[in-house]
């Protein structure tokens, strides 16, 4: 960045196709992410950010660190919610306005941390054991300080395995046959608000479910005692009889579902059978209840099935799910087919945060890397179920980006402020203004004055 203060006057750029028209570069008194500013609102009001000081340890040992902690760590939240994904990025968001107050402090009225600061930050100092540990939890403890401002009576938990491709020589990137690339295998745990309870980085080849009870565990434990009733979802990959072992044990009603086998074919057989008669235009759906013991499990447990004819279709669509719930079987389908807004949070998670840009060498540096995007989808994904207005309280985290972050400001500092004036095109001023309202009615009341 030639002047990234904004002081210089160099010459103006011209367009010949109309000549009225000048191009100025001001630096840094221009931004193009003043949308960040009421996340970093939320983030006051709610304590999640400055929490970062609280839990991780600060590795530096000198004496004359430009920036504090909890700023490092906003720096890496917020850019990565902006969309720079990589480090080599804080070389021109350090000198953007809207980081630097963001980040608050010297940064406000200087500048924020360089790349080689951000760095050190997240593939020396975060990735130290206890601070990884720390990192991981930090997503549930964010989760709990939103539970405390909206307390759901109930939780519903999906459990998800992805990709994240890989391209060069990272530790324990491995070749996957299923997703045919080279490629790490993370497992996430949502609830039913789309915030993602905790998430772990895995090798490329290891099976879906593996790792299950370090990442479920500690969620469970959290809610125990705190919620009416907790629920489980998870595909053929988590079916297995510790999984169920666990889930009863802990009182958790579940629906996984089943990979099929001849026995359980047999027991539906007489709905397999293709229906006398023409064939419908329409599609026909039927289900059956029945109790089914694998040879690998401890006790009898109960299995639905779904049969499905379509039309122009030779053989019906099977599916099976076992489940410890006693609703109806049309029921128990309802609610695990629910289960793909998990995978939709996935999607955005990899489109909108781009948590698969997991590209630095060592797999504890790309370790935190997974739980710094995790967070910042967690803020995303909090300001969106906490404080968007009516009009845009279906939009997306992408759209949310390309509309609300993304929205230009040039700043004008006087003597006792900075005005940030904002373009006014997807959002304008009067919703603005509601969404900062609603962060206002988050905050908790003033502590009553002493009598």
């Amino acid at each position: 960045m030639g002047n990234p203060a904004g002081e210089a006057n160099d010459a103006v750029l011209r367009l010949d196709f109309d000549r009225r028209l000048m191009l100025q570069f001001h630096g840094s008194v221009v931004t193009s992410d003043a949308g960040l500013l009421p996340y970093r609102e939320l983030d006051d009001v709610l304590g999640l950010t400055a929490m970062a000081s609280d839990v991780l340890a600060d590795a530096r040992t000198g004496k004359n660190g430009r920036h504090a902690l909890a700023g490092l760590f906003r720096q890496s939240i917020f850019g990565r919610l902006a969309g720079y994904e990589d480090v080599n990025d804080a070389q021109r968001l350090r000198h953007d306005p809207a980081m630097r107050w963001i980040v608050g402090g010297k940064a406000a009225q200087g500048c924020a941390a360089s790349p080689s600061q951000m760095g050190r930050f997240e593939t020396k100092g975060l990735a130290a054991e206890k601070n990884l540990s720390a990192l991981t939890d930090l997503s549930g403890q964010w989760i709990d300080r939103v539970h405390g401002r909206r307390p759901p009576k109930g939780v519903v938990l999906d459990m998800d395995s992805s990709v994240s491709p890989t391209h060069g020589e990272q530790e324990m990137s491995v070749w996957n046959g299923h997703y045919e690339c080279t490629c790490y295998h993370p497992l996430f745990v949502f609830n039913q608000f789309g915030d993602l309870e905790r998430c772990s980085l895995r090798p490329g080849n290891v099976h879906s479910a593996d790792g299950w009870e370090g990442v479920l565990t500690p969620v469970v434990e959290r809610y125990q005692g705190k919620v009416s009733r907790i629920y489980f979802r998870a595909d053929a990959g988590f079916a297995n009889p510790e999984v169920y072992e666990f889930l009863e044990a802990e009182g958790i009603k579940y629906a996984i579902r089943l990979p099929t086998n001849r026995v359980l074919q047999e027991r539906i057989g007489y709905l397999l059978k293709r229906p006398v008669g023409r064939p419908s235009n329409d599609e026909r759906r039927s289900y059956a209840s029945f109790t089914y013991q694998a040879g690998s499990w401890s006790r009898p447990r109960r299995v639905i099935a779904k049969v499905e004819w379509h039309p122009g279709e030779l053989y019906p669509r099977v599916g099976f799910i076992v489940t410890n719930m006693s609703r109806p079987a049309e029921n128990v389908v309802a609610f695990y087919n629910k289960r793909g807004t998990c995978e939709q949070w996935i999607k955005e998670g990899k489109g909108a945060i781009k948590w698969t840009r997991l590209s630095c060498r060592s797999f504890a540096a790309n370790a935190v890397r997974l739980q710094l995007h995790a967070l910042a989808y967690n803020l995303g994904n909090f300001l969106r179920t906490l404080a968007t207005p009516e009009p845009i309280k279906d939009w997306s985290l992408t759209t949310l980006k390309e509309k609300l972050i993304k929205i230009g400001a040039k700043v004008v500092r006087h003597g006792r402020y900075v005005a940030f004036q904002m373009a006014e095109v997807a959002i304008p001023r009067n919703l603005f203004a509601n969404i900062l309202q609603m962060i206002a009615e988050l905050r908790p009341p003033p502590d009553p004055a002493p009598a």
